[in-house]
């Protein structure tokens, strides 16, 4: 049992209580209390004072008092705060074995949310004709973290990544290697994705301005890219798939794995988009237009003063929009999967295995990467796009809640960050653009990471094997990155800054996972294997029962993280867990304290501590080092 037991154990009595006072229907709370509260708190007395003409604070001493008839296990008493909060003080002797003996258990953690359902989470899904840069790292890390949470909660997760390898910013770098010489392999060693984002697509794109006729070029490529038969589909495939493993090869350093990759020029091609369109004009879901602006164009109509949205244009190829509609009933499972599957050529680091849709029969077994639930992580500027589609698949699909749109804000560099990464910003954050070439790689901020923490991990132990500064160096500059782009709020646009980011101080992922190796480097110095039975009445320090406190809290943030889809409540738990454990190795002893029984209690709760930020930092994707 975890926290919530005693959380669970008070709301039954309490209800108990009202039921005996005849009060039903009383939504109270019952929290983890602040300091000064007690150990947990409930503002009950505040919603029954209107009902039963009385202040909080007369109710909460009624209440209190009742409260000491009833059937208690872990709660040791209870108080009336003047302020009409009710406050509850636990058994620390049996809650904290309740809680230290479960953190051992392999399940600590887990909760029966999903009830083995699957969901479906995309994200990444980034154009092929690029390297990723900083700006998609959120979009993944995010996409990522939210999978892993989902698994924790007892979902079947089917982690899908979109390629849209038939879209303009194909076409542009088609225009590029075909009409203006760029050679079709990149120079000096360089990543062919960077060469493509970096030379090819962004000297392409300046080039229209100049020459008009590239448009109507670009305008006959992409109309070429949805026939599959034609060399200019054949020759983008190559080119795309090039980049495509690059991408890949970012995606699996940073720790993050797929189950399908689903690429959209076979969605265009499987026949699909005419199955939905033919049912949503039968739906009068959609308009022709026969004049203005977008006459010869099928449009969807604006709502709320918006303007109306094109989704196949008057030459007949489709927008973004109407090829994810498809591709969205197809993640739900309402239509007839058209395709076929086999596993990609290369083999992920994680060992998963990963697939990828061809529209081409085999022996492959049939595979369905289809959920009950879809959740699409994709930047807050398409938020319109992804609202017309959520709502056209409600009207496929009779659950409003289906398919959600996570979305999330950009990322911007610090002038500091930018500066050290080659762009000149005049003072200023970084704004990112793939079309401008004004974006930092993700490989490059990776790359920095890892050189300033093999520095300083050699400069504090320079007796240190090479490949374990190595392994301590991979780990860091990952963990740096992922708690970068999770601890922030969707909602809010991230400044990443190089230098505080590694800082072993304040919120970072270097001080969490610091704080580990500190744990792990107390039960090494012990030189013996922690136990669970051990004597829990003498852990009696406000810091010791702080700290298992917040370790019993694990389930209930697993919980919020879930219903909330928020990574960042895991990440704000594991930086509290290791605030928890700094302020127990400043208040108390654990090694030579002339008194072994104490020793013990105490080093078994360092190794609770060490197990559950392991398994929390999991669910972000981030490693422990037990050395840094």
């Amino acid at each position: 049992m975890t926290f919530k037991s005693i959380i669970d154990e008070i709301e039954n009595n309490i209800n108990k209580i009202l039921g005996d006072l005849s009060i039903s229907d009383v939504q109270f709370t019952v929290e983890p209390a602040k300091p000064g509260f007690g150990d947990v708190s409930s503002n009950v007395s505040f919603l029954l004072s209107k009902q039963l003409k009385k202040s909080p604070k007369d109710i909460a001493e009624m209440l209190s008092e009742k409260y000491q008839h009833c059937t208690n296990t872990i709660v040791l008493k209870t108080a009336a705060h003047p302020s009409g909060y009710l406050n509850f003080f636990a058994n620390w002797e049996k809650l904290s074995q309740l809680i230290l003996f479960e953190s051992h258990l392999p399940e600590f953690g887990d909760v029966d949310i999903g009830k083995n359902s699957t969901i479906v989470v995309e994200h990444t899904s980034v154009n092929p004709n690029k390297a990723l840069h900083i700006g998609h790292i959120r979009n993944i890390i995010i996409g990522d973290a939210v999978s892993r949470i989902l698994k924790k909660a007892n979902y079947k997760v089917n982690v899908l990544n979109y390629i849209d390898d038939s879209g303009l910013q194909v076409a542009d770098i088609i225009v590029g290697f075909k009409h203006l010489g760029f050679d079709q392999e990149s120079p000096d060693g360089k990543k062919f994705d960077h060469y493509c984002g970096d030379d090819v697509y962004v000297k392409t794109t300046e080039k229209y301005e100049s020459n008009s006729s590239l448009e109507e070029i670009r305008r006959n490529i992409l109309k070429e890219l949805e026939d599959g038969n034609s060399e200019t589909a054949k020759f983008a495939d190559k080119i795309t798939r090039r980049v495509l493993a690059n991408q890949l090869e970012t995606c699996w350093n940073l720790s993050v794995s797929y189950d399908c990759l689903n690429f959209e020029s076979q969605i265009i091609r499987s026949g699909l988009w005419d199955k939905i369109f033919e049912k949503i004009k039968e739906m009068n879901l959609i308009e022709f237009e026969n004049e203005g602006k977008n006459a010869g164009c099928w449009v969807i109509r604006g709502e709320n003063k918006e303007g109306d949205k094109v989704i196949v244009r008057s030459n007949g190829t489709a927008t973004y929009i109407a090829k994810d509609i498809p591709y969205a009933a197809w993640k739900l499972g309402l239509v007839d999967d058209p395709f076929h599957y086999q596993k990609y050529d290369k083999e992920q680091p994680s060992s998963r295995v990963l697939w990828q849709t061809t529209l081409d029969s085999n022996n492959e077994s049939a595979q369905n990467f289809t959920g009950q639930k879809v959740i699409t992580v994709i930047d807050s500027r398409q938020a319109r796009l992804q609202k017309i589609i959520t709502s056209l698949v409600a009207k496929f699909k009779s659950a409003p809640d289906a398919y959600v749109h996570l979305g999330y804000e950009s990322v911007t560099l610090s002038s500091e960050t930018a500066k050290v990464l080659g762009l000149d910003t005049d003072g200023k954050q970084a704004q990112m653009s793939g079309r401008k070439g004004l974006y930092v790689n993700a490989d490059s901020v990776y790359g920095l990471l890892k050189e300033k923490t093999k520095d300083e991990t050699k400069k504090r132990h320079p007796e240190m094997d090479s490949s374990d500064v190595e392994k301590i160096a991979h780990n860091v500059a990952v963990g740096t990155l992922r708690y970068e782009m999770i601890k922030q709020d969707l909602d809010k646009i991230i400044t990443f800054d190089l230098i505080k980011s590694l800082s072993l101080d304040g919120d970072t992922a270097p001080y969490i996972q610091y704080t580990h190796a500190r744990a792990a480097r107390i039960l090494e110095k012990s030189k013996r294997t922690p136990s669970i039975d051990v004597d829990f009445s003498l852990l009696k320090e406000q810091s010791e029962l702080n700290l298992i406190k917040t370790i019993g809290m694990f389930d209930m943030q697993v919980r919020d993280a879930v219903n909330n889809l928020s990574p960042k409540v895991i990440a704000r738990y594991c930086h509290d867990l290791a605030v928890a454990f700094n302020s127990f190795y400043e208040h108390v002893k654990v090694l030579e304290l002339g008194d072994e029984s104490l020793e013990n209690s105490r080093l078994c709760i360092v190794d609770s501590f060490k197990i559950t930020l392991v398994k929390a930092l999991d669910l972000l994707g981030i490693v422990a080092p037990d050395r840094m």
